[in-house]
Parts: C-alpha cells; sequence; structure tokens
C-alpha cells in the first residue's frame, strides 16, 4: 500500500423510467410522502444577523427511491427508508454555508489551527507511519484518464498543505474566494467555529425539514424538476465526471455562496455547492430503528453510535446537500432527503459547513 492509499483508507468518504411511465413513476414518488405541516409559529424576534427562521413542524423524513425519477442515478437510497414522520421545533438556521469571510474572522480571533493543519493523530497507526504524512486534505484533481468509474481513488489525492486558506494545496488561496463556502474543514473544526459563534451544528432532521422549504415529497427544494424550464437552481456537476466540468449552471468547481434563488424559508445552497456537517452520527440503518414503533418521533438527535456498512471500522458523522461534484452519473445525493456520510477528522475541498441557533 502506497502512501496516498494508506491515508486515503483512513480519510475517505425519456418518457420511460424503467420501463415505468413518467407521470406513474413521479406520482408514486410523491404518494410515499404525508404532507409537510409547518408549525404556526412566527419568529421569536428579529433575525440574528444572516439567519432566517425556520418555523418547525411535522413532515415525511427520507426519500422514495429515487431511481424512478428522471435523472435520479443508480443509487436507491436505502440508508434513507423506511420514510417516517418527524416533527422539530423552530430554529434559526444561517441563510447560507458559512464563508471563507466568517472563519477568518474567527481565526483572527482564536487563533485556530484546523485538524488539516495538524500533524495527524490516528489510533493505532505507528509513530514512523504518521511521520511519514505532511499535514494536508484530501483535493478533488481531474484525472488524466479513467481506467475504473467507480474507484474514486483516481480524482482524490491526498495534497500536503491542503487546508482551508489554500483549499487546493500550495500555490491556492482564498484572496479572491471570500465570499465562498469554506472548505476543508473537519467536523471538529465546524464545531469550534459554532462554539465561537454561540450557534451550533443543526440535526440532520432540522437540516432536511429546512431544505424542504414547506415543500412535500419533492427530491429538490425547489420542487420536481432538476432545473425546471432549462434554469440551473444548484451549483452541481455537468459534463463528463469525473473528467470534465463543463459548467453550464455558470460555475465549472466551487461557486460563491447565493448564486441561484432560495427556497421557501429563504435558504440558499441546499442542494449542491458544498456538502454540510450535521451533528448527529450516520447510522445506516437508523431509520429501521427509530421508527419501529410507528410513533412520531420528536426532535431527533441522531444516533449514539456509527455504524457504515460500505467502511465498517471507520466511524463518521453525517453531511446533508451534495457537492459541485454531485451527477447522476455517480451520486445524487443533491436530492432533499439522501444522505451522506464522512469520518470527522476528515476535510475535502467540498465539504463546509451552516449552523442553527435554537429558538
Amino acid at each position: 500500500m502506497n502512501l496516498n492509499q494508506f491515508v486515503f483508507s483512513f480519510f475517505a468518504a425519456s418518457v420511460l423510467i424503467g420501463g415505468v411511465p413518467m407521470l406513474q413513476a413521479t406520482e408514486a414518488f410523491n404518494n410515499a410522502f404525508e404532507p409537510t405541516e409547518p408549525a404556526a409559529q412566527a419568529a421569536p424576534g428579529d433575525p440574528p444577523e444572516g439567519m432566517v427562521w425556520v418555523p418547525g413542524g411535522t413532515f415525511s423524513m427520507g426519500i422514495a427511491d429515487p431511481r424512478m425519477l428522471p435523472r435520479g442515478g443508480r443509487d436507491g437510497m436505502p440508508d434513507a427508508r423506511p420514510i417516517h414522520r418527524v416533527r422539530v421545533d423552530g430554529f434559526w438556521m444561517d441563510a447560507t454555508p458559512v464563508t471563507n469571510a466568517d472563519f477568518a474572522k474567527f481565526v483572527e480571533a482564536t487563533d485556530y489551527r484546523t485538524v488539516a493543519e495538524r500533524p495527524p493523530e490516528i489510533d493505532g497507526v505507528p509513530g514512523e507511519q504518521l511521520a511519514e504524512i505532511e499535514p494536508g486534505s484530501i483535493v478533488f484533481q481531474h484525472p488524466d484518464r479513467l481506467e475504473n468509474p467507480h474507484d474514486y481513488t483516481q480524482w482524490w489525492k491526498w495534497v500536503p498543505g491542503a487546508y482551508w486558506r489554500a483549499p487546493e494545496g500550495p500555490g491556492s488561496n482564498v484572496e479572491d474566494r471570500m465570499d465562498y463556502p469554506v472548505v476543508q474543514v473537519a467536523w471538529e473544526d465546524a464545531v469550534a467555529y459554532a462554539d465561537w459563534a454561540g450557534k451550533r451544528l443543526p440535526t440532520e432532521a432540522e437540516w432536511e425539514f429546512a431544505a424542504r422549504g414547506g415543500l412535500s415529497g419533492q427530491p429538490y427544494p425547489w420542487g420536481m424538476d432538476l432545473f425546471p424550464e432549462g434554469q440551473w437552481q444548484g451549483n452541481t456537476w455537468q459534463g463528463d465526471f469525473p473528467k470534465e466540468d463543463s459548467g453550464r449552471d455558470g460555475h465549472a468547481g466551487l461557486a460563491p455562496v447565493a448564486q441561484f434563488a432560495p427556497n421557501g424559508y429563504g435558504l440558499y445552497d441546499m442542494a449542491g455547492n458544498v456538502w454540510e456537517w450535521c451533528s448527529d452520527w450516520y447510522l445506516y440503518d437508523h431509520y429501521s430503528e427509530r421508527s419501529r414503533s410507528g410513533e412520531l418521533v420528536e426532535n431527533p438527535k441522531g444516533p449514539d453510535r456509527s455504524f457504515d456498512p460500505n467502511e465498517p471500522g471507520i466511524a463518521k458523522r453525517s453531511t446533508r446537500g451534495g457537492s459541485f461534484l454531485c451527477t447522476d452519473q455517480y451520486c445524487t445525493r443533491y436530492m432533499v432527503g439522501t444522505r451522506g456520510k464522512s469520518e470527522p477528522n476528515s476535510a475535502a475541498n467540498h465539504i463546509g459547513f451552516r449552523l442553527v441557533r435554537s429558538q
């Protein structure tokens, strides 16, 4: 195993659709959900700077098999089922992901060093092996050639010196990208920023309720179609993944925040651009566990453990929203209700975060 493989093994992470008429398929998808019932609770005072009020309420959490939809991708998303009823209290939420400008203020005030800037600490790994690994992070790189379309190590590379101020590694910077989402932040970094800002990471339930914007049974924060009337609504991948992003949505790669219309709650970028950390541990079959009684689930905080059958030895935290790298050729986890996950000490140039504040 070479050094890159060693490090990455730790830090990873028509009219007819399948013979079914399109209208019938979309109706079947919608029918899997009960209506969202927002609480009739007004915002408790003026909004904190940069935040919007999400009223809370009851909704159907999860996603029906998206493969029945146009551009639904190849993944059935079984970890986001069964769809079940959940109620969350109202809360304030950042209108956009935390930006480089926001994070710079935190670092200047606290002298904080992110996980990517520190020597790695990996339990059970001999010190001599760790000594070979310079501080750095994972960076997406367009491969010159693609030998195996399912082998993500062809486009994800460990880059020494990659961190939030140099998200693609030495030679890159964020001086002209202060209104872009901060990336290369591990879960611990997001929590440290949240503590400083007097906020917290959202739960998966809060994040999904907010992303839906009051809609029910819709795969995107704006509705049923990925690009209604030919208009892109979020920053995702267009072109031949992973070799070329054509940028037909106006952005080849990461985009500044708030480049597309907000959802029904006034939240921007709830699909695509960057993955966003949530507070929950990721547990593959957690929905089955907590919905077993059939009762309404109140303000779920997530499980007390993590398990991913694809990497059973690595505990992970949940992420939501997909990123600029998502495409129906590979990953459609920008769809509302789908779930992501990542090892909490991992950082990459497509993971950021936004925060919430309880009422």
